[in-house]
């Protein structure tokens, strides 16, 4: 059985807050909180895929210390502006 949009949701909340790096934790699961539920699934999508990546390489990639790869930088550079990050 394919889960609901819901359960999705929540899925993706608890993986974004629960991370194993403090940092990504915190930008990851404050933006879960503030956008995941009215996120389309384009947006679920892309968020999914961030997440799949290791905490080492996305805390690198939205701290600007290494060029996150071409098919997460729509989905980063949305997430670091969101965060007031600077890079």
């Amino acid at each position: 059985m394919d889960e609901t949009r819901e359960i999705r949701i929540k899925r993706l909340r608890m993986r974004a807050w629960h991370r194993g790096i403090k940092e990504m934790d915190l930008i990851l699961g404050g933006w879960a909180d503030r956008h995941l539920a009215l996120a389309d699934d384009a947006t679920l999508d892309a968020f999914e895929a961030v997440m799949a990546e290791a905490d080492h390489d996305l805390y690198q990639w939205v701290s600007g210390q290494a060029e996150a790869p071409v098919a997460h930088r729509p989905f980063l550079d949305r997430l670091v502006d969101e965060a007031g990050l600077a890079r």
